[in-house]
């Protein structure tokens, strides 16, 4: 639910993981809560929306809990909102139509608190823009309508929405679309410098949809309590730094995190090669990606310490690259300052996800794979029985991510 959970999370309430991005001479996205971009976008007193409560002490009657079988809900469609005026809604503009751009778009055409004016991509004429929004191989055929009224305009819902092709953000007229926030999905202007360009056409904030070196950074149901209205350009992290610190923030609360390797079995990304090609940087991310498990680096354990201080320099970890083409895993393993069984870490993860976390956080205890979770909205599931305990202090927590429709 990270990028587009808290943009979209609103209503009740990662395709793929940026840290390894990298501009590969077009316009590409990251993953880093489609969900949470739309709510980040949101509120106008707030850009994370309302704050979600998250003292421990909701918590610290969770170690003693037994644990009941749960009937659990591997998948959620986004929550559809009822219609009303177009007064009051938020105006937001995105700039970059990749994966994360198109299901942020998406999204929001089930919401009816925000409006999305203006789609920017160099790259992308309208009728092309059409195409692709229109059919997707991963989430299926949009089931609204839409339709190309010009080479500057489309129609969605019987909704228009300007369309440019800018290939420079301050070229780009947001001000005379009507658009106050900016989603940068295009995974290239990731800096506070390079995305504040999207002001001098009139926008007003600017939510970047990867990691940045220098842009304050969010995961919402972590910090988002922090977020300051003198902030114009903010971070939406990484698709698994969003799953990986709900779990971590409930985890290091009840029982502290010492110590922690993090894994992530991550699906294909647009950044990978169909078949062996040159890859400088990477050798070895220049294999096929649909006939390998490819090592990787990953800097989204390590970005947890920026949304959690307190595991500043505690977590670290990688990735495996693996030919599936959504969803991903985190794997977990972490010492524990205070003693505690597997089952008391799993009774305060699941009290968490059915109380102040509830849609950021899941729980289940069925018999899951990755297919299970396509199409969910939630952060970060965690998976009961897959995770073990191997002591009282030290122990392997999995959780589930759609790395594109969660984020």
């Amino acid at each position: 639910m990270a990028f587009s959970s808290s943009f979209v999370r609103s209503a009740s309430s990662p395709v793929f993981d940026t840290d390894a991005l990298r501009p590969s001479g077009r316009s590409t996205v990251s993953c880093g809560g489609v969900h949470h971009i739309a709510n980040a976008v949101k509120s106008k007193s707030s850009m994370f929306g309302t704050n979600v409560p998250l003292d421990s002490s909701l918590l610290q009657k969770c170690s003693v809990r037994r644990i009941q079988p749960i009937k659990a809900t591997a998948t959620e469609a986004p929550p559809t909102v009822p219609k009303s005026g177009s007064s009051g809604k938020t105006k937001i503009g995105i700039n970059g139509f990749g994966r994360i751009g198109r299901l942020v778009l998406r999204i929001a055409t089930f919401r009816d608190d925000i409006d999305v004016v203006a789609v920017n991509d160099p790259f992308v004429d309208a009728k092309y823009m059409s195409y692709m929004f229109k059919y997707d191989s991963t989430h299926g055929p949009y089931k609204g309508t839409i339709r190309v009224v010009d080479e500057s305009t489309l129609e969605i819902n019987g909704k228009q929405i300007k369309v440019s092709n800018k290939r420079n953000p301050e070229e780009i007229p947001w001000g005379d679309y009507g658009a106050d926030y900016v989603v940068e999905s295009s995974g290239v202007f990731t800096t506070v410098e390079k995305a504040s360009s999207h002001k001098k056409g009139g926008a007003k904030k600017v939510v970047i949809s990867a990691p940045s070196a220098d842009a304050p950074m969010f995961v919402v149901g972590v910090n988002e309590n922090t977020y300051k209205s003198s902030m114009d350009v903010v971070s939406n992290a990484s698709c698994t730094t969003n799953c990986l610190a709900p779990l971590a923030k409930v985890v290091h609360e009840e029982f502290g995190i010492l110590e922690g390797l993090m894994t992530t079995v991550h699906a294909t990304t647009a950044t990978q090669k169909t078949v062996d090609g040159p890859s400088m940087k990477d050798w070895r991310g220049g294999r096929g990606a649909g006939q390998n498990i490819i090592p990787s680096s990953t800097g989204a354990a390590k970005a947890v310490g920026k949304v959690l201080p307190e595991l500043n320099g505690k977590l670290t970890g990688m990735a495996f690259r693996v030919p599936t083409p959504n969803v991903s895993v985190v794997d977990l393993t972490c010492r524990l300052d205070k003693s505690a069984s597997y089952e008391d870490v799993k009774a305060a993860i699941k009290h968490a996800a059915e109380g102040p976390l509830k849609g950021i956080l899941g729980y289940t205890d069925e018999d899951v794979v990755s297919n299970d979770f396509v199409g969910d909205s939630r952060s970060s599931i965690f998976d009961a029985k897959a995770g073990i305990g191997l002591s009282k202090s030290f122990m392997k927590l999995v959780s589930w991510y759609d790395n594109e429709w969660g984020y």
